[in-house]
């Protein structure tokens, strides 16, 4: 039976305890399993390998993704490590230019001094692939919608491209999730997740994941995952399997807080530019429409004045939106990319992009709309 989004949520790899009926995936803490013999064992042998707890997870995640294989690990960079492992020296990465400085640095500071190499272009004209694309390219590396700039990239597009050169196609859809968005329909190769974000939701678990379809590719990551070793404990795969089981509750209160929140500060005396596909202005906004089925509720704005410290007056004003790391939990955040997630970037690449020192990054929260735009217009008010 096919189930939609809000089901697959809820029930989708997970199955009552055969031994006492529990609804709810045990939290299976053990290093190692007992066998009968030598070689003979239940499934399971070691937890770095298998854990019934993370095996329940790895398949509601493959099935939300519309993908057939899951896998869990420690933290999104963990996740992301592990996929570029797959590489080999001489190899060559086409990665979108705006991103999550996280991805940026380990890119630059790991992975190059082992020669791979990563070239950053504009992918919202998909053309410029053409120049970017060489024999040696082996990965396309997507993030849509950006992190921090919400850019959308034409996954489809990227996609075609990269088929007629075979080339990987990654996408990091963590903004989107897959509520709004399913890459794997779309024609990528890998999705990605930070679940430390939307999909855990409560921010208390840090985690990732990637899904495929392919099962030779399935098999070259479990390999890796089992011979590196980030793995997630079963404790926070139990948290994220219930985070899951709320997410397109969740997601949908994100969208439509996102919007109100986009709109009010569109208009507003002391803001210059919002950041969100939504917007019919937006350069990308006919390709969001066409491959999300919602905007979400990330946005990023920046300051008529185009001064620091107002950006700095707006952080610490808030009484709602909280100032730190990170995103997609329930409570809504605040963050100055430049200086916080994006620091690790050299200060000319960002600007170049759009990072600039007045860019505000909102994660709007489930909280009552009311409060989340009032808040706001108090921070505003200060300047």
């Amino acid at each position: 039976m096919a189930m939609k989004f809000g089901t697959k949520a809820i029930h989708a790899g997970v199955e009552p305890d055969p031994t006492t009926g529990a609804i709810m995936t045990p939290i299976y803490q053990t290093t190692t399993y007992v066998q009968d013999r030598p070689g003979v064992h239940k499934g399971y042998e070691y937890s770095r390998t298998h854990n019934p707890t993370r095996d329940a997870l790895q398949g509601s995640l493959a099935a939300l993704e519309n993908g057939k294989y899951g896998l869990c690990f420690s933290s999104g960079m963990a996740a992301i490590d592990t996929l570029i492992k797959v590489l080999q020296p001489g190899d060559e990465v086409v990665s979108v230019n705006d991103l999550y400085g996280g991805t940026y640095r380990i890119f630059k500071t790991v992975f190059e001094k082992y020669g791979i190499k990563f070239n950053f272009v504009d992918l919202t004209d998909v053309s410029n692939l053409d120049a970017a694309l060489t024999e040696k390219t082996k990965l396309i590396w997507v993030e849509t919608p950006t992190n921090p700039l919400l850019q959308i990239i034409d996954i489809k597009a990227v996609a075609e491209r990269a088929k007629k050169a075979g080339v990987l196609v990654a996408v990091d859809n963590t903004f989107a999730t897959p509520y709004f968005q399913t890459p794997l329909d779309l024609g990528a190769d890998i999705v990605m997740h930070s679940m430390t974000k939307y999909l855990c939701g409560h921010s208390d678990v840090v985690m990732g994941c990637l899904i495929v379809k392919d099962e030779k590719l399935a098999e070259t990551l479990y390999t890796m995952q089992n011979s590196c070793g980030a793995v997630p404990g079963p404790q926070d795969c139990f948290l994220a399997l219930r985070g899951i089981k709320t997410l397109h509750l969740r997601m949908q209160r994100h969208g439509e807080n996102g919007e109100q929140v986009a709109r009010f500060l569109k208009v507003h005396p002391r803001v210059d530019k919002v950041y969100w596909p939504g917007f019919t202005d937006h350069k990308n906004h006919r390709v969001a429409e066409s491959q999300m089925t919602g905007f979400g509720g990330m946005m990023s704005f920046t300051l008529k004045s185009g001064k620091l410290e107002d950006a700095i007056t707006v952080l610490e004003s808030t009484k709602i939106f909280a100032c730190a790391e990170s995103l997609g939990g329930v409570e809504s955040l605040s963050g100055h990319p430049a200086t916080m997630t994006h620091a690790s970037i050299p200060k000319e690449q960002r600007e170049e992009i759009g990072i600039t020192d007045t860019l505000i990054r909102l994660s709007v929260g489930v909280e009552d709309i009311e409060d989340l735009v009032a808040d706001l217009g108090s921070a505003l008010g200060r300047l």
